[in-house]
């Protein structure tokens, strides 16, 4: 399959790509992001695009995709409801539109968060929009629209893009798991489970951690 990933140079993005890289299954992916992520490797292509709302400049760089492995993301915190909306809900959309202009058979893997208010109606701020972004994709006439909540997540061995509270986790995860094993998955789990999503769908559209760690265990 041929993938296009955002959000290569955070967290998520970055121990996605590098779960994805090791997959037999994949044979291409384009990393879209605003700077290089660092990495390189046969299968990897990169397209930078200082301003994602303006991605429908970049259409035809964007043809021939099986599916979006949508990762970029950012902390609600210290930021509008305006300003946040616009990272979380307009810019994903802005993707979303254009690569199903180009191929509405296309499979949309969205990460989400945990305790997304699907109603938007709630008092969180940050649920609330998570919440709008997840029901806006659902709505498209793709293949398939899944919409990951992985909560706390270990990260991959070999990641640069990890700030010291995810260092942290990667020590105490064993121990989170006991004690909250439904709150955090492995971002290795995470990467794989969305390979599966695209190549064998899953009986769920919102995948919870525990959804998660199941589809990444599909044979």
């Amino acid at each position: 399959m041929k993938i296009i990933l955002t959000g290569a140079t955070g967290l998520v993005g970055e121990g996605v790509l590098l779960t994805i890289l090791n997959d037999s299954r994949v044979e291409a992916i384009l990393s879209i992001s605003r700077k290089p992520c660092g990495i390189t490797h046969p299968k990897l292509k990169e397209l930078l695009i200082a301003d994602f709302l303006k991605i429908h400049e970049y259409k035809s760089e964007l043809a021939g995709y099986d599916a979006l492995f949508y990762c970029a993301g950012i902390t609600s915190l210290g930021m509008t409801e305006e300003a946040y909306t616009i990272v979380t809900y307009d810019t994903p959309m802005a993707v979303a539109k254009v690569l199903l202009e180009l191929n509405p058979n296309m499979v949309i893997n969205h990460i989400s968060g945990g305790e997304t208010d699907s109603s938007e109606k709630g008092k969180v701020m940050w649920a609330r929009v998570k919440g709008k972004i997840e029901n806006a994709l659902a709505a498209m006439p793709f293949k398939a629209v899944y919409n990951f909540r992985p909560g706390f997540m270990k990260p991959v061995e070999g990641q640069q893009n990890v700030r010291s509270y995810y260092k942290a986790i990667r020590f105490a995860y064993p121990f989170l798991k006991l004690c909250f094993p439904s709150y955090g998955c492995e971002l290795k789990e995470l990467g794989t489970a969305m390979i599966n999503t695209t190549e064998q769908g899953f009986d769920k559209k919102v995948l919870e951690v525990t959804d998660i760690i199941r589809a990444s265990k599909l044979a």
